[in-house]
């Protein structure tokens, strides 16, 4: 026959449950540990996510500047993973943090801003793939460019297929324009947020 552990005193206190933490207490111990963590010097990457037309946005960032904008589609958990692999595993929320960039981002989804000043972090991309997401920058709000033309832009006319490796691994989609990159024949072509936010970025930049 087995018996229950007791403490000392004979009770059984010690297997009583912890009282559960409410969301406001939980909320304010987390901002105490990114305050911690960034005094400390060591919170390397933080994140946030915005409700937006196009759906529920990561945005991640560094010291360095925004670093990450990733769909719903992409997985948010696997996008942090691969962050905290790639970049470092030291990476908190921290909506404060990234105050600048969803704002900037509401104001382009409500009409009121046509170009994004926000300082970024292009780590993610390296070689032709980084030369590729410059030239997309060129691209003015509310006009689109083929592949083709890209390619040539970016010194390598055959590149086609390549600028659309870079366009579809493009880690700062809607700051970085790669959705205004457009077959020759004038359809949309993939996007890495889906067919359906590129027509509805595309739509939003061509609204009066």
């Amino acid at each position: 026959m087995t018996s229950t552990p007791e403490t000392p005193n004979g009770s059984d206190e010690l297997f009583t449950p912890l009282p559960a933490t409410d969301q406001a207490t939980y909320d304010r111990l987390h901002a105490r540990l990114v305050t911690a963590a960034d005094h400390a010097g060591i919170l390397d990457l933080t994140y946030r996510t915005l409700d937006t037309p196009v759906g529920t946005l990561l945005l991640a960032a560094t010291e360095r500047g925004l670093v990450r904008v990733a769909y719903p589609r992409e997985d948010h958990d696997k996008v942090l993973d691969q962050l905290a692999a790639s970049i470092s595993p030291r990476l908190l929320r921290a909506p404060t943090r990234l105050e600048a960039a969803a704002r900037q981002m509401d104001e382009y989804f409500t009409g009121r801003r046509d170009l994004f000043d926000l300082p970024l972090d292009l780590r993610l991309s390296n070689g032709f793939r980084r030369t590729v997401l410059t030239h997309l920058r060129q691209i003015g709000y509310g006009t689109t460019a083929s592949y083709a033309a890209v390619a040539t832009a970016a010194g390598s006319p055959k590149a086609v297929r390549a600028v659309g490796t870079a366009c579809a691994t493009n880690p700062l989609p809607v700051v970085i324009p790669c959705h205004r990159v457009v077959r020759s024949d004038g359809t949309i072509g993939q996007y890495v947020g889906g067919t359906d936010a590129k027509k509805t970025l595309l739509t939003l930049e061509a609204t009066p």
